[in-house]
């Protein structure tokens, strides 16, 4: 495993794209309404990442992928492709942010909810967003990735809620993807040891059903097999001297 420790150099860098992705995650907010589609969700942060921010949508083009965002919707649980098709009232939608800026990666995600929601949906946004958070809280230095993951599974089956197990969190820097994979479940002491300087994501999927998914034909769009709902919180993450800091939160979001 190849994991590389930013320099201080860097790591201002990386809160720079930070910074900008947590931005568009927070301009976009309000133009999610009942009855816009994901691909004017899309365009509309297309353009701000390229015009505004005179940065780099990162999944455009990423490995074939078609659009600037991600747009997970309902039971798909990531990687959705954003499309005419329009968001109704109560809906939940995952936007999927990450931006390239100076050659550093940011990338962060969060759940909206679209117009009035009902209790499963508002329930489920909050277990994955619990989920990330009690990762996020446990980062320093000489902390094990499994402990992590162990948490994170621990609250979520608490909440009698499921941990997708196919997809997981990321080292991140000069590559969107780099090591250390950063699984939403594991055993304690276990895994890589956390060392000052390195950074990655915590963006666990938690079905509110049983964890098994799917892919679809399109080669992106992931789903529940039982349709259940879906959810995803993702921030990313850099490891200080003396525990961590969120380099992509967001205005008014949690500490």
């Amino acid at each position: 495993m190849s994991v590389t420790i930013k320099t201080p150099e860097e790591i201002e860098k990386m809160r720079v794209a930070g910074r900008l992705a947590a931005d568009v995650l927070h301009m976009i907010r309000e133009h999610v309404q009942p009855g816009v589609t994901t691909d004017e969700l899309d365009r509309i942060c297309h353009d701000y990442i390229v015009n505004e921010q005179k940065a780099i949508p990162a999944p455009l083009n990423y490995r074939g992928f078609p659009k600037s965002i991600c747009t997970s919707v309902n039971h798909q649980v990531c990687h959705g492709i954003p499309s005419d098709k329009v968001l109704k009232n109560g809906d939940v939608v995952n936007i999927d942010i990450t931006v390239i800026k100076d050659g550093f990666h940011g990338d962060t995600s969060k759940m909206f909810p679209v117009g009035t929601v009902n209790t499963a949906a508002e329930r489920i946004s909050r277990v994955a967003k619990e989920c990330m958070l009690i990762g996020i809280d446990m980062v320093k230095p000489g902390v094990q990735l499994g402990d992590i993951g162990f948490a994170i599974q621990r609250h979520a089956e608490k909440q009698h809620c499921s941990i997708v197990r196919e997809y997981c969190g990321h080292g991140i820097g000069r590559e969107f993807h780099e090591d250390p994979q950063v699984l939403h479940y594991g055993q304690p002491g276990t895994g890589y040891t956390l060392q000052e300087g390195m950074c990655f994501t915590i963006e666990p999927m938690v079905n509110i059903g049983k964890r098994q998914v799917k892919l679809l034909p399109d080669g992106w769009t992931v789903v529940t097999k039982d349709h259940s709902l879906s959810a995803q919180w993702e921030h990313t993450i850099l490891v200080t001297a003396d525990g961590y800091e969120i380099l992509t939160i967001r205005p008014g979001d949690e500490p």
